[in-house]
């Protein structure tokens, strides 16, 4: 009689084991997982295996739809917009994803003075674009869109 019970409070006990080291992770995501060793493992959307007190989750990643505001003072005024970016690969993009918006902040300031046409916000946006994703597509970063505003 005490068999049957006991191995019923096994299975239980298995399966809410596994319940608890099974995480879903939401499509257009990403997380990092870090092991107490160090380890670096990236997993994409999905149903996946996270041990726990042996893994943990470093970062959760948005692959798609990540937005930027930029202020940027110029020789005739002030240049306000957007940055859109998309992650293409989070396993590089892990180190920089947490200063990604000050990364652009800084290099936004450098790249509208160099740019050729001052008064031309398009060809402003465009050179923009390029010079980030120059910077940019090393660390898995891919910049899809530059939306400028004479401010």
């Amino acid at each position: 009689m005490n068999a049957p019970m006991l191995l019923l409070a096994l299975l239980c006990g298995l399966t809410t084991a596994l319940l608890v080291c099974l995480r879903r992770i939401p499509e257009g995501q990403a997380y990092t997982l870090r092991r107490v060793d160090g380890h670096l493992r990236t997993v994409g959307a999905g149903v996946h295996l996270v041990v726990p007190l042996v893994e943990r989750v470093t970062h959760k990643i948005r692959l798609l739809g990540n937005v930027v505001d930029i202020a940027a003072p110029t020789t005739n005024g002030h240049l306000c917009g957007r940055v859109y970016f998309q992650v293409l690969d989070a396993k590089r993009a892990d180190a920089v994803i947490d200063g990604i918006a000050d990364l652009v902040r800084q290099r936004v300031p450098a790249l509208s003075r160099d740019s050729c046409a001052e008064d031309d916000i398009g060809a402003r946006s465009t050179h923009l674009k390029a010079e980030l994703n120059r910077d940019l597509n090393v660390r898995g970063v891919l910049v899809t869109r530059v939306q400028l505003s004479a401010g």
